[in-house]
């Protein structure tokens, strides 16, 4: 037996060594969107599940960080040109660039995150975060004092408008006498970046009465972060989890699966089973989700939680179907009103 076992192991040292090599030659790009790492939120989120799958694996991966100048097609081409086996867009300005880069590069696998592309090689990350919002409506609802709430928005495209819809339906839903006052950075990729103005406009909002704002702007969040420490007022976080931010201070932190998605994908591709086509996260898919953990519990009673839970369980089963479009709140308003 023991002749046996020292037979044996060299082979499976062996084994091991060439596994590890099969995951080291695995190479994956990450090129991030606008403000890139360090927003503490949807980028960092992106990196965290690349992290977690260079750590597991020991992959190679790149990350091409924004500039002034970057291009966004130019560098999707280079890492396919250089044949990596997954190269993942971090944000929704990649869609047109993926669409027209993936269909030359066929063999190469792409993931995009927050909007769908065409071609049959990308993997479209859907997120329902309008779902996780409209369970941070509930809570802002059951925790405001004043009656009055805000919303920070990044740039003012439907993709964050639907943080707003959600929002303002799961106050809707919970108080129909609450007053949402809403705003936005900018209509460009900038209102992403832009931390001096979504303190501007969350300090406005706080000045006006409302001691409860939703940050849905990148690392423009970051400057309504600053406003809630000088005010002392109340924050809830999106995309991460930003609880730790300011103890004390963040209600709750809606995080979208970006960093369970990203790891995922990797995952696929190290497996063989990577396939493109449309990925919805959502509460049922365990894609979106509210935290609470050491750093908010205090804030949060067992009769909110409570009422959390219920809504989050309906809307999981389809009893409520949560608004992302415009349109689909001045339908429900119209039928309210026959």
């Amino acid at each position: 037996m023991r002749k046996y076992l020292y037979f044996m192991l060299p082979i499976l040292m062996v084994s091991l060594i060439n596994i590890s090599s099969v995951f080291a030659s695995i190479k994956v790009g990450l090129i991030y969107d606008v403000r890139g790492r360090g927003d503490l939120s949807f980028c960092d989120a992106a990196y965290n599940g690349a992290k977690k799958s260079v750590d597991k694996w020991n992959i190679k991966l790149t990350e091409v960080n924004p500039t002034q100048n970057t291009d966004t097609e130019m560098a999707l081409r280079r890492l396919a040109k250089l044949k990596f086996d997954l190269i993942i867009g971090v944000g929704f300005q990649f869609q047109e660039p993926m669409n027209r880069v993936a269909v030359d590069f066929p063999n190469v696998n792409f993931a995009l995150i927050d909007a769908v592309a065409k071609p049959e090689n990308v993997a479209s990350l859907i997120y329902k975060a309008h779902e996780g919002t409209f369970l941070a409506g509930v809570i802002a609802a059951l925790k405001t004092e004043t009656k009055k709430v805000g919303f920070v928005g990044g740039m003012k495209v439907p993709l964050v408008e639907a943080f707003e819809i959600g929002y303002a339906a799961g106050i809707k839903n919970t108080d129909t006498n609450i007053e949402l006052l809403v705003n936005y950075v900018g209509v460009t990729p900038q209102a992403f970046n832009d931390p001096a103005k979504g303190k501007e406009l969350a300090l406005a909002q706080y000045n006006k009465g409302a001691d409860i704002i939703l940050a849905a702007a990148g690392a423009s969040g970051l400057g309504v972060l600053e406003a809630a420490k000088q005010t002392g007022k109340y924050i809830i976080w999106v995309d991460s989890n930003g609880n730790g931010l300011v103890p004390g201070q963040v209600l709750t932190s809606i995080i979208k699966g970006v960093e369970l998605s990203v790891y995922q994908m990797i995952e696929n591709v190290i497996t063989g089973k990577f396939t493109g086509g449309v990925k919805n996260y959502g509460l049922k898919e365990g894609g979106i989700e509210y935290i609470v953990d050491d750093d908010n519990k205090s804030l949060l009673s067992e009769d909110i939680l409570e009422m959390v839970k219920d809504f989050k369980s309906k809307i999981i089963s389809g009893e409520i179907v949560v608004p992302h479009l415009r349109s689909q709140t001045k339908k429900v308003e119209s039928e309210k009103e026959k």
